[in-house]
């Protein structure tokens, strides 16, 4: 049985609250997830009375008065309205963010009883977390980070979307499925409902789950990084080829790859002495400090320097300079590149 997510939670809970704070807020990155809260917490608006709503897409350069005259408006019945605000880039300009900090204080105040409020928000970034604005939204409001479904959560996700739908999968099957829809949950979602229309309720094989969906896989250039330095070489490749399949700039992708053996060849001097104060200095902390600190436990000191000077030569063949010894496809060679770090040494112990 798959666990149920946090954000499938938060979706069970608006199906049964008998009531909505004030203000909410709903911050996150993923698609699928966000909408499917918010949704939620419409139809539990409505379910409790609220009978208008009210909803506002701004940004810096929008006139932010149309929220604070839309929160001002009574309605004709005496009725709950709603007031919804999105905010796709997560950077509202002065205006706005004064705007933001007025009505949430208004509404934490009581001085909207007849009014509740949701602002939809993006994952923001470390800085503008520490931003008055978001401070404040944070102290005054119900504020719910929803965080996307990561590689190793995807399983689970996949299983309790399938027990929803009355299916069940075994686990070679919920692993394939997994390597056809990462990093694409909105695609995902459409291959389960897909399935749904395809085969009655029960348990599904791997046969009848290949033959319907697509592979709808996306990858970034955080998924080759990880792949690599956790010595993931099969991971690394797919990715790499994902990424090619995609039409990711090679450039960039050899630059990505390049500027992380180059940050490791300068740490590499200092893990067995001092690399607390090294990583600090390149500024890498939580889930990638602890992705460096494994690569440089498992692949020998003397191998970033070669390394990178591997990937100087392949920026010579990207630039049609011909190298002797190396692959004259660059995505080929860059493959060879990225499984050399995948690949070197083994954890010491």
């Amino acid at each position: 049985m798959g666990r149920t997510s946090a954000a499938d939670r938060l979706t069970e809970y608006y199906a049964g609250t008998q009531e909505l704070p004030p203000c909410t807020v709903l911050s996150g990155d993923e698609i699928l997830l966000l909408t499917e809260a918010a949704d939620a917490y419409r139809a539990a608006a409505t379910r409790l009375g609220c009978a208008e709503r009210t909803h506002l897409v701004m940004d810096a350069r929008s006139d932010w008065s149309t929220a604070l005259a839309a929160s001002q408006n009574t309605s004709l019945f005496g009725d709950l309205r709603l007031l919804e605000i999105s905010l796709p880039t997560g950077k509202p300009g002065k205006t706005g963010a004064d705007t933001l900090q007025k009505l949430a204080s208004m509404a934490g105040d009581g001085d909207l009883p007849d009014l509740r409020i949701l602002i939809r928000l993006p994952q923001l970034d470390r800085t503008t977390q520490q931003s008055k604005w978001a401070q404040t939204l944070k102290a005054r409001t119900v504020w719910t980070d929803i965080a996307s479904i990561s590689r190793p959560m995807l399983p689970d996700w996949i299983a309790a979307r399938l027990q929803r739908q009355g299916h069940t999968a075994d686990t070679e099957t919920l692993a394939w499925l997994t390597d056809k829809v990462e990093g694409n949950l909105l695609a995902a979602h459409q291959e389960l409902q897909k399935l749904a229309l395809l085969h009655p309720a029960g348990a599904l094989s791997l046969e009848q789950v290949q033959a319907a969906v697509l592979n709808v896989a996306r990858y970034n250039l955080y998924d080759l990084r990880d792949a690599m330095l956790l010595g993931q070489a099969a991971r690394a490749l797919t990715v790499l080829r994902g990424l090619q399949a995609e039409g990711e700039a090679l450039l960039l992708v050899l630059w990505a790859v390049g500027e992380e053996i180059r940050i490791l060849m300068r740490l590499a001097p200092h893990a067995h002495s001092g690399l607390d104060a090294a990583l600090r200095s390149q500024r890498m902390f939580g889930a990638r400090e602890k992705l460096a600190r494994q690569a440089l436990a498992r692949v020998p000191a003397a191998a970033w320097p070669l390394a990178l000077r591997h990937a100087h030569e392949i920026d010579r063949i990207i630039k049609g300079l011909p190298v002797d010894g190396l692959l004259q496809d660059p995505w080929d060679e860059l493959a060879r590149l990225v499984m050399r770090i995948a690949t070197a040494g083994s954890p010491r112990r």
